[in-house]
């Protein structure tokens, strides 16, 4: 039972009896003919599956615009009440503020190891003119489910329900003790949870073996991947001010100095034409690529057309799928957008006052984002003097790198697991996208994170057409079934190791 905590409401299940039923005798500790049992419910309950994903998706649960904070409630009393239905007791933990949803904090208790099952099932903003579909409307073409949220992260979210849901239908015993947190403010840099993750540490996550995200994604549109870091990123606002109010430029062009004309000479400054830093010093911190990693990315499978094909991009810099893959090894700076100019159709003839640029640059272990921040804001002082510009360069976000042990025996266990499902080893890839969590739960429990995946290269996360093949959706459910398993195998191991050094 978690502890209590004046910010907790507190959802217990009457579903004692439930658990009760599930009590039977575990083969020791798991059999192809168990797993077999398990993969061939999965498969009978697929259409059950995609009516959960359907009820799901259709909740406009966009976390990013303030007015619509309510459907993100009411998405979290919709995850609350599947783990309720398993029989889970579930905590609603108050973040603080009226206006944020809860962290959903729940658990079965069963066995003695622990991995705890993150997810969050808030969306970033959809229309339904920018998409093939109504993002709030799941839809099945070619064997692919498309809907906001379908791949991020309401899809994975529910393979893990789906799988707990099996062992406890199939009257087994539970292998692990289930312990989730899913929240609804991931997609605005998860408002909060730090915070509750640090008031828990020593409660609810005291007992955690390890933490278990689905919050990267393959390399490949088929082979699947475990991947074992992630990037950081550090984020610009750089603000360029000559006025108070815009001004024409048939009275005053070619007269002041233009805030757009000084901002557009940044992109020149910080990257070369072949996507080179050229940012003083930012390169002397990254570490080189161990020769062990480079034996893992020998071996990853990597399709140049289909990586071609999901980027949308009519032109690389590299041709080479080791030259790709090593850049991943690299920083990288993108330019994100420009406000204060002008964004609607046709011609202005104006001179805004001010605009502010926004870049950022991806980080790699090792780097430093307070020296980053002062690379970045040197280098600034000095391309703006040369013009003679006013600007202030800020900061706003700075997220660092996180990196995991594939030599850690929880990374062999779940590597087992996913060869289990799909028939082959996962390519071990280090993901350049940003995943917070996994490093703000690496570093407060300093437990083993476990990125484990079910996003397929071409889902298109975060893009007009998110989708999530049918096929993921439903093995990503025997691929949790058969990580609990592993873990429970992985922990019986290790038990009867210590029981034998002990004896001996």
């Amino acid at each position: 039972m978690v502890p209590s905590n004046p910010n907790h409401s507190v959802i217990s299940a009457l579903g004692n009896s439930l658990r009760q039923l599930s009590k039977a005798v575990m083969p020791s500790p798991s059999t192809p003919e168990l797993e077999t049992e398990i993969f061939q419910y999965i498969d009978e309950h697929q259409s059950d599956y995609i009516e959960h994903l359907k009820e799901w998706v259709a909740v406009e649960s966009d976390s990013v615009q303030p007015d619509l904070r309510k459907e993100v409630i009411r998405m979290m009393a919709l995850a609350a009440d599947r783990l309720v239905a398993l029989g889970a007791i579930v905590n609603l933990t108050n973040l603080g503020s009226h206006q944020l949803p809860p962290v959903i904090l729940g658990e079965l208790v069963e066995e003695p190891q622990n991995p705890l099952i993150y997810g969050h099932v808030d969306v970033q903003p959809a229309k339904k003119e920018d998409g093939k579909t109504d993002p709030y409307t799941l839809t099945e073409i070619n064997g692919n489910l498309y809907g906001c949220g379908a791949i991020d992260n309401k899809g994975p979210v529910l393979a893990w329900i789906n799988a707990v849901e099996t062992f406890i239908a199939l009257k087994l015993a539970t292998p692990v003790n289930f312990k989730f947190v899913v929240e609804g403010m991931e997609e605005t840099r998860s408002l909060g949870l730090e915070k509750s993750l640090q008031e828990e540490n020593q409660c609810f996550f005291s007992d955690v073996d390890c933490v278990v995200i689905s919050g990267s994604l393959w390399l490949s549109n088929k082979k699947p991947a475990l991947t074992y870091g992630s990037g950081g990123n550090a984020c610009f606002f750089v603000e360029v001010e000559y006025g108070s109010k815009d001004l024409h430029n048939g009275t005053f062009g070619g007269i002041i100095h233009e805030p757009l004309m000084d901002l557009i000479a940044l992109p020149y400054s910080l990257v070369g034409h072949t996507s080179h830093i050229q940012i003083p010093g930012i390169y002397d911190s990254v570490a080189s690529l161990t020769e062990e990693e480079r034996k893992l990315y020998e071996s990853i499978q990597f399709n140049l057309e289909e990586h071609k094909s999901n980027s949308g991009a009519k032109k690389s810099f590299y041709g080479t799928k080791e030259e790709i893959l090593l850049h991943l090894w690299l920083p990288s700076l993108s330019i994100n957008g420009i406000e204060g100019a002008s964004k609607e159709p046709g011609i202005k003839t104006v001179i805004p006052a001010k605009v502010i640029g926004k870049f950022s640059i991806c980080q790699l272990p090792h780097m430093d984002l307070s020296v980053v921040k002062q690379q970045v804001v040197e280098h600034l002082e000095s391309v703006f003097s040369k013009r003679n510009s006013p600007n202030r360069t800020s900061m706003p976000l700075g997220v660092k790198p996180w990196l995991a042990d594939v030599n850690d025996l929880l990374y062999k266990a779940t590597r087992r697991a996913i060869k289990t499902v799909f028939g082959e080893d996962p390519d071990f890839i280090w993901d350049g996208s940003t995943v917070p969590v996994a490093r703000m739960f690496q570093t407060i429990m300093q437990k083993s994170v476990i990125m484990l995946l079910i996003r397929a290269a071409d889902d298109g996360e975060l893009s007009q057409n998110e989708k999530i093949s049918k096929y993921n959706y439903i093995e990503g459910a025997k691929m949790s079934a058969a990580f609990f398993l592993e873990i429970h195998k992985l922990h019986r191991q290790l038990q009867e190791n210590s029981n034998t050094e002990t004896n001996n």
